[in-house]
């Protein structure tokens, strides 16, 4: 069908409105945090001057740096509520403290941020840890008990490496068939 590999086209130099309009179009679908926001603006910038050895980006991550500071100020990225909807999506998923913490360091989220949320949500391990079996099925949610003996390893080293405290961990295994 096809003989030929078909050729990406180049990439376009980085103007200030081109830049502009890449992180208007990322925010459009995604929230982002102000360190990633920059983040995805360097890639773009630093794929075209992979492409163009003459190019200096210098001037482009200026004008990044002054697109980020626009979308500051029109509220477009907004750290907190980053954080909040990523935290609240985080433990609906099940996730542990540790995992959400070092989820959000990785997108540049304050620690300061991060322990203020999720010292008012409403947070307990021993429950995270329970949905978190649930949705793996493991632990008590597993179909029988002969089942839940022989893997009962195996689930303690899952809600180990998921981030729960080896005590909470210990809970969840002992805990009652619901």
């Amino acid at each position: 069908m096809f003989t030929e590999k078909t050729k990406k086209s180049p990439p376009k130099p980085p103007t200030k409105t081109r830049l502009r309009n890449i992180a208007l179009y990322y925010l459009e679908r995604f929230e982002s945090s102000e360190s990633n926001l920059r983040a995805v603006l360097q890639r773009r910038i630093d794929k075209y001057a992979f492409y163009d050895k003459a190019y200096r980006p210098e001037q482009a991550y200026q004008w990044a740096e002054e697109v980020i500071e626009e979308c500051l100020k029109k509220n477009f990225v907004n750290d907190e509520r980053f954080a909040e909807f990523k935290i609240e999506n985080y433990l609906n998923a099940g996730k542990s403290k540790r995992y959400i913490e070092q989820k959000l360091k990785q997108k540049g989220v304050d620690d300061k941020i991060v322990e203020e949320i999720l010292s008012t949500a409403d947070y307990s391990e021993y429950d995270t840890a329970l949905n978190f079996a649930r949705k793996k099925k493991i632990a008590c949610f597993r179909p029988d008990e002969e089942n839940r003996s022989a893997n009962r390893q195996k689930d303690l080293a899952a809600l180990i490496r998921a981030g729960f405290d080896y005590d909470v961990a210990k809970e969840v295994l002992d805990a009652a068939v619901e």
